[in-house]
């Protein structure tokens, strides 16, 4: 079945979506970070949609479209899919609402977000882990509603949804005491972004909405480039909040209409992000909550002098990736490398190696050597920290001209990726 496409949120759907859920949600803070507005010498401000209960913006779009359902409806149930911000919404107004429903999550989905679904919506759901990606899961989750006459709560693709997470730009207008010239938006599926243009543009549209996506998944920007809603063949999932490969049917023909831009950013600068958050203004988030932040450097020169908002999507982390959050920024920063080293096969290579080849500020964080063998050299992996991206040229040239280069690994992805 065709989704028409010809629907905008009204102004008025958005402050009775407001009106719905007023008793669920959390008028998150728009409050000025000092170490953004310093660094930019513009006036930053953030949406802390990170301290909803349930920690993102999803609440609202989830609650909305929940509460509107007919008695009949309630009382079959709901379905939906998510790679885990959707889902904690969606149960926590199963919950609240009393509706009995099934989440479809995909099975790769961090342990910490699957917990926080089974606390938030305790007897009134169940959780069904499926597939490896939100596609596979949504695909299950599709099929179950047709099997069994539950209503879908999509994600990001309805109407309600879009007006409920429309209720954030809202917000922002209302909290905003001089008008903003730029809002930067994170775009997954697209209903945040959906909702908060279309918002701008009725009450603001002098503001320019920024709509950012992780680097690994430009489903949107690809589609208003091809002028069709287009499914990405393949994408990197590490911003899972943000990583799909489809944006939806009504999210794509409103962001077109009314985003000003669409603008990528690469993981490794996200996870930067993530870091400086935690380290210098004790904001933790996840890779999805730091897009609108990641992209600002991007922005310096256009944004200076200026009056921005930047939605801090969310805040659902799991602890257990801050290795590879770490690891990520490193090498995007070019302090982290992984070469082939070829030691040949006598005592005192690995001391020649440490003493003559690496300079005094490099670190080794990471070595992998088999076994000695009856070969002129030896093969080890290792991981080199830099202090100084300026170091690694030196360091090459020392591993050449003592013959103990191999291969350098950060360029190629086929077998980067079983290091990272």
């Amino acid at each position: 079945m065709k989704i028409e496409t010809t629907y905008y949120p009204t102004l008025d759907a958005v402050k009775k979506a407001s009106g719905a859920i007023r008793e669920v949600v959390t008028q998150t803070p728009l409050m000025q970070s000092f170490t953004y507005s310093k660094k930019y010498d513009a006036s930053v401000f953030l949406k802390r949609e990170d301290l909803q209960q349930v920690r993102s913006y999803k609440i609202r779009g989830a609650y909305n479209k929940m509460s509107s359902l007919s008695q009949e409806a309630k009382s079959k149930g709901i379905v939906c899919a998510s790679a885990g911000n959707h889902a904690q919404g969606v149960a926590f107004a199963c919950a609240k609402l009393e509706i009995h429903g099934t989440i479809y999550m995909p099975m790769p989905t961090p342990s910490q977000k699957v917990e926080q679904v089974k606390l938030f919506g305790g007897d009134w759901i169940k959780v069904v882990l499926e597939g490896d990606t939100f596609d596979d899961a949504f695909a299950k989750a599709n099929t179950c509603c047709l099997e069994e006459g539950k209503t879908f709560v999509h994600p990001f693709d309805d109407e309600k949804i879009i007006e409920g997470q429309a209720t954030v730009g809202l917000e922002i207008i209302e909290q905003s005491t001089t008008p903003l010239d730029y809002v930067f938006v994170p775009i997954g599926g697209g209903g945040l972004s959906a909702g908060l243009s279309t918002v701008f543009h009725l009450l603001s549209p002098d503001t320019k909405v920024i709509g950012v996506e992780p680097e690994g998944a430009p489903a949107m920007k690809k589609s208003i480039e091809y002028d069709k809603n287009t499914t990405l063949s393949d994408i990197d999932k590490f911003v899972d909040g943000a990583a799909v490969q489809r944006v939806g049917e009504r999210n794509f023909k409103i962001c077109k209409q009314f985003l000003d831009r669409v603008v990528t950013v690469p993981e490794g600068e996200v996870c930067q992000t993530i870091l400086d958050l935690y380290n210098r203004d004790a904001i933790v988030v996840e890779p999805a909550g730091a897009l609108t932040l990641a992209v600002l450097d991007q922005f310096a020169d256009e944004i200076k002098g200026k009056h921005i908002a930047c939605v801090v999507s969310g805040s659902n982390n799991d602890i257990t990736r801050t290795a590879e959050i770490k690891e990520r920024a490193l090498l995007h920063r070019g302090l982290k490398h992984y070469f082939i080293v070829r030691f040949p096969q006598r005592a005192g290579a690995l001391k020649e190696f440490v003493a003559e080849v690496l300079g005094p500020d490099d670190d080794i964080t990471h070595f992998e050597y088999s076994k000695r063998t009856s070969r002129e050299q030896g093969p080890a992996v290792v991981g080199i920290q830099l202090k100084h991206v300026k170091d690694l040229e030196p360091l090459v040239d020392r591993m050449h001209a003592r013959k103990f280069f191999g291969d350098y690994l950060n360029d190629k992805p086929d077998l980067f990726q079983f290091l990272v």
